[in-house]
């Protein structure tokens, strides 16, 4: 049967669907109990936030449209892949003040499972040193913003709900990006496949950086909690992370006050550079990995921060084109994307949710399987080009 495809939205001709719902009963060819619903929130904070809530028939999840094309919660069953921030979200854009001049404002809108970072940059605030303004915010503005282009796709012959999207991100005078991503997922399936084109619009030269912030808390982060991860060399980002660098992969429970610790790592990848991190639960029951490669996003970056439920007990693990240092700082070191005038750059992810102790041991055979090709370098301090000062 012939896919058939919804436009959503599109600047470009005025094209604006308020709402959408779509199931088996409207494209034949496709197994039941599968749906996608577009529907715009009112209230509070939400306001105006574009969703598109997708069920496969067994994996559920949500597009934030209106966020950068970010991920909400996903579920299976009676599981929950996700964490429970503080911010009361999805958060439209229009409230959160990525400009204050502490350069945290990011922050007031902060509770997706996945959100990017980028595209101009992705890390640490950065100041200008004479005038003290604001150069960089924390990690970048693309998650806040809407896209301009969103379509779904339902295609029988290979079983998949896909949701495509375009988001830009410009300035007069500065940068000129794009991202363009579709989203897909196959009926029954328990994983997200994220496919992503970083475009650039100018016809000079541009550099850009993207981090996969993905965020994990209760139910599946707990006490005895491990990060899974084929490692090449791994550093700790400053004299804190490094006083914890002998539990860097483990979790403990919620402690109010913790202060955070980040890890920076290089992974191992197979002879194509394809490569997995596992996160799972103390009992090895349930679990989350990321599947990339290695050449388009070299670094990964381990945040923990178990701090009481109530404050945002949660850890990110993040696969990037950089480390989340200040945006000057990894220029220096090159890990930035280079443009050529209108060129582009493909990066890519896949989310697999891990709803049984079999699935979660297969992960991490896989991932055991490509530490066997080496042996972890692993420093106990932070080390220079790896760590802003």
């Amino acid at each position: 049967m012939a896919a058939k495809t919804w436009q959503l939205t599109d600047v470009s001709d005025g094209t604006f669907v308020d709402h959408l719902e779509v199931s088996s009963d409207d494209v034949t060819g496709t197994p039941a109990g599968w749906s996608v619903v577009k529907r715009t929130l009112r209230g509070g904070l939400s306001d105006g936030v574009e969703v598109v809530e997708i069920h496969n028939g067994a994996l559920s999840f949500g597009i934030l449209l209106t966020r950068g094309m970010s991920l909400t919660t996903a579920r299976i069953g009676g599981q929950s892949f996700g964490w429970k921030s503080p911010v009361e979200g999805p958060v439209h854009p229009k409230y959160v003040p990525l400009n204050e001049p502490s350069g945290l404002g990011w922050l007031d809108g902060f509770d997706e499972m996945m959100v990017r970072c980028g595209l101009e940059s992705n890390g640490a605030p950065e100041f200008d040193e004479e005038s003290g303004n604001l150069k960089y915010p924390l990690h970048g503005r693309i998650g806040n913003k809407p896209a301009q282009k969103v379509s779904v796709t339902i295609d029988p012959e290979a079983g998949t709900i896909a949701v495509s999207g375009v988001v830009v991100e410009t300035r007069f005078h500065f940068f000129k990006l794009c991202l363009e991503t579709t989203i897909t997922t196959k009926f029954g399936d328990n994983a997200i496949q994220i496919e992503d084109t970083v475009r650039n619009l100018s016809a000079s030269p541009a550099e850009s950086q993207v981090l996969y912030h993905a965020n994990f808390g209760d139910p599946l982060l707990d006490a005895g909690s491990k990060v899974v991860a084929p490692i090449d060399e791994l550093v700790p980002r400053n004299d804190h992370a490094a006083s914890g660098i002998d539990s860097w992969d483990n979790y403990q429970a919620a402690q109010p006050g913790f202060e955070e610790q980040v890890y920076f790592l290089t992974c191992l990848g197979d002879a194509d550079g394809n490569t997995e991190v596992l996160l799972k639960n103390a009992h090895s029951t349930q679990g989350v990995s990321l599947a990339y490669n290695t050449e388009a996003l070299p670094c990964f970056s381990v945040w923990k921060n178990t701090t009481a439920i109530e404050d945002g007990y949660v850890t990110g693990i993040e696969p990037g084109t950089n480390y989340p240092n200040p945006r000057s700082y990894e220029g220096e070191q090159g890990r930035v994307i280079k443009l050529d005038p209108l060129g582009s750059a493909d990066l890519g992810l896949t989310i697999r949710f891990l709803a049984t102790d079999k699935q979660v041991k297969e992960a991490e055979e896989r991932v055991a399987k490509l530490q066997a090709t080496d042996e972890p370098t692993i420093h106990s301090k932070p080390r220079k080009g790896w760590c802003a000062p």
